[in-house]
């Protein structure tokens, strides 16, 4: 074994317990303190859902600006709405349904607000690997193609170009 690999793990040894002595005390103070701990919970998790769900919508937007200009041009606005709308109600419905989950601290970890963070975290990366999917471009994560990868559009794919 490598003398850095040894100061790794040596050092992860020697970080992985203080930082699990502070995650009990940190649950347990949450867990002695839910009623009122509850509101914040929920509303990080309506400002988690309004960030991840925005940024994820920005990104389609703008994929959608540039793969079908002639479309989008003409529906911009309501394309803007319905994901401003489309992000609300998540984030919102997120938040909501994530402070009900916290209702009873004998009953935690409560199956709906599982299934709620874990629908919140999956929503827009399936948004933004189906939209990449759509557009012909590889990967998950939402980044711009580098300069000179960037697929040309195909004749077949123009939407309301003449060729003349």
């Amino acid at each position: 074994m490598s003398r850095r690999l040894r100061e790794i793990v040596l050092l992860s040894l020697g970080v992985i317990t203080p930082l699990g002595i502070l995650a009990v005390n940190i649950s347990a103070f949450v867990m002695g303190h839910l009623p009122a701990l509850r509101l914040i919970i929920a509303g990080c998790a309506l400002v988690s859902g309004l960030v991840l769900n925005g940024l994820t919508a920005w990104w389609v937007l703008r994929l959608a600006s540039r793969n079908a200009n002639p479309l989008y041009r003409e529906y911009r606005t309501w394309a803007i709405g319905a994901a401003v709308l489309i992000v609300a109600l998540t984030a919102g419905g997120g938040g909501y349904l994530t402070y009900l989950g916290m209702r009873d601290p004998t009953h935690l970890p409560d199956s709906l607000s599982m299934i709620v963070a874990s629908f919140m975290l999956l929503l827009p990366l399936a948004v933004a690997f189906a939209s990449r999917r759509i557009a012909g471009m590889g990967g998950i994560i939402p980044v711009d193609e580098p300069a000179g990868k960037e697929k040309s559009p195909s004749r077949r794919g123009a939407l309301g170009r003449r060729t003349n």
